[in-house]
């Protein structure tokens, strides 16, 4: 006994995406009118449109290695939302379970108008810049409006990439294996305007992370090309991150809480125009010896006020001479120059601390 699902698809060209992910070529196998078919005792049905559901989420790797059983796709640098339609109901669910639907009108619609009627994507919310860089920045403007006047006043415009489907048209498509659900995915979404369809690669040998890196994506998501849907981390969906780096001033820390030693956090700049200009903090990244060290070194450095031109919003904040230089990796830089994501990786006493300037 099988299950045929039969839906209309869009050609290749149709559906306004390019053709290529990171130097492999997607593997395109739709025609237009294709029939889909999967095991009955894979596809779960008929059963009702799930009312609520957790994302599948990816976990931190630094493998580099994979054969043909994995799938890459681009790390996209958004909102994680979960869409749901029922009819003429359209529900957007944020990764906490929040409705986002209000913020994102033009989603709304276009999810409103397929030719499809019941069915659960899973996919990222996205702004992207005038090079095609997903700019969190950007998506900034619109992530904490909950109406849909304003969210379309602000002029910047979101797409919603799909990369997964868990329910169609009565059947529960999460035990399906993941090149399953996204044939029928391809299939069932009418692709165009905001709604794109997130590309692949078939993996075999080393992720290309460094040239992912250079087109200045967030970096790339290893999926496992058999594995199922589950609600919860997954090893089966590995994350294989780009950092930037650059050498930053350390003009303070914090008290660390809990069992953590040393200190919480430092307190980082860079030099311009002569000033020291605050960067943000970083508290990861560090071992028990590296803080023990640290904290030493800077107890010698003490100083009674902020180094810092800007202020620091840290309530009680220890003050240190601005010579200690340390190498720190991050995302990006915010619009108010602080850093996405730091992580501390090593004390550096080769460079001299009133050379460190803010790198492009």
């Amino acid at each position: 006994m099988c299950v045929v699902f039969t839906v209309m698809v869009l050609s290749p060209a149709a559906s306004g995406q390019p053709s290529a992910l990171v130097g492999g070529t997607l593997e395109r196998q739709a025609t237009e009118g294709s029939r889909v078919t999967v095991s009955a005792s894979q596809a779960a049905g008929p059963v009702p449109l799930p009312g609520a559901l957790s994302p599948m989420l990816a976990t931190p790797s630094r493998r580099r290695e994979f054969d043909s059983g994995w799938i890459l796709e681009r790390k996209l640098d958004g909102v994680r939302a979960l869409a749901y339609r029922d009819g003429d109901q359209v529900r957007l669910v944020s990764r906490n379970g929040k409705s986002i639907e209000a913020g994102y009108p033009e989603l709304v619609e276009a999810l409103a108008a397929q030719p499809v009627q019941r069915f659960v994507v899973d996919g990222e919310i996205v702004a992207l810049d005038n090079h095609g860089v997903t700019s969190f920045e950007l998506l900034q403007r619109r992530m904490q409006l909950r109406d849909a006047a304003r969210a379309r006043a602000t002029g910047v415009t979101v797409t919603y990439y799909l990369f997964d489907l868990l329910h169609l048209e009565g059947y529960d498509t999460t035990r399906l294996p993941l090149r399953s659900r996204k044939q029928l995915l391809r299939r069932a979404i009418r692709f165009g305007g905001p709604l794109r369809y997130t590309l692949h690669r078939n993996a075999d040998g080393e992720a290309p992370l460094a040239d992912a890196c250079a087109r200045g994506w967030e970096g790339l998501i290893a999926k496992r090309a058999e594995g199922p849907y589950v609600q919860r981390r997954s090893p089966d969906w590995l994350k294989l991150k780009c950092s930037a780096a650059q050498e930053l001033v350390i003009g303070g820390f914090t008290e660390p809480a809990g069992s953590r030693v040393g200190f919480g956090a430092l307190l980082l700049g860079y030099f311009e125009d002569g000033r020291l200009r605050y960067a943000g903090k970083v508290g990861t990244g560090f071992d028990a010896a590296t803080l023990h060290r640290l904290r030493a070194a800077m107890d010698g450095l003490a100083r009674s006020d902020s180094p810092f031109a800007d202020p620091v919003p840290e309530r009680d904040a220890h003050w240190v001479e601005p010579r200690l230089v340390a190498q720190v990796a991050f995302t990006d830089w915010t619009r108010d120059g602080r850093l996405r994501h730091p992580r501390f990786l090593a004390l550096r006493e080769d460079k001299d601390a009133h050379d460190v300037v803010r790198e492009q």
